[in-house]
């Protein structure tokens, strides 16, 4: 009798949705991984990280939590102390230390044009205190996020993206779980959010199990084969 494998949570990061990991659902559901692509709500790091944390909390048995982008500090911060997480998968995305931010750590080496391509919008959240929804503008989408996927493709992914709050990109992390989950970490070489170098000195510091892919910050529509393997990996070295 086979082991249940375990199920893996996609949690995506800024101006994406749930869907932006349907390439790697699908890879991933045909080698008979249960699957759930939780939908972040971007507001706040501390809110977001409960969020999912709650969704992990309700499955029973083992995890394997991916997170994309700003996804990678939430995941972080969500799967701290949580015996069901196996593993974390940090898919061209934020592995922050206690106390940094999404925001720090873009600016702590050269290479990301993202600041200049957003457009941001003011919000009152729920507590009534006062942020900036950020949007990439749609001319910028392209180029900025997702080079290699189609055009076409590219736009919809535009007029369809979520927005952060700045606040959210603002707020330090908690204590990291990567210290103590086994982590692999998905370098896109070719992002213009994260920067390779950033990426790279990222998972050193987490002391992560590295594969590179010459890919955009949308590596997980432009190589969902590369991401599905990459989880497939770490689900099968932790199991």
């Amino acid at each position: 009798m086979h082991e249940q494998k375990p199920t893996v949570v996609l949690v995506h990061g800024a101006f994406a949705d749930s869907s932006s990991w349907n390439g790697v659902v699908d890879k991933l559901q045909s080698h008979g991984y249960p699957v759930v692509a939780a939908s972040n709500p971007l507001r706040g790091l501390t809110g977001d990280s409960q969020y999912v944390r709650q969704l992990v909390v309700s499955i029973e048995g083992p995890v394997v939590l991916v997170g994309h982008s700003y996804g990678g500090s939430v995941i972080s911060n969500a799967a701290a102390e949580l015996d069901n997480v196996r593993a974390l998968v940090f898919v061209a995305a934020f592995l922050p230390e206690e106390g940094e931010s999404a925001l720090a750590l873009s600016g702590k080496f050269p290479g990301s044009t993202l600041g200049e391509t957003l457009h941001p919008v003011p919000v009152t959240l729920p507590d009534g205190s006062q942020a900036a929804d950020l949007y990439i503008e749609k001319d910028k989408f392209h180029q900025q996020f997702a080079a290699d996927v189609p055009e076409e493709t590219a736009a919809i992914m535009a007029a369809t993206q979520r927005p952060v709050t700045d606040v959210a990109l603002a707020e330090g992390a908690s204590a990291p779980a990567w210290k103590t989950v086994p982590s692999w970490v998905l370098r896109a070489t070719e992002d213009r959010n994260i920067p390779a170098q950033l990426q790279t000195f990222m998972a050193e510091r987490a002391k992560a199990t590295v594969v590179s892919v010459s890919a955009s910050h949308a590596v997980s529509l432009s190589r969902p084969g590369d991401v599905a393997r990459l989880i497939n990996e770490a689900a099968q070295e932790t199991g």
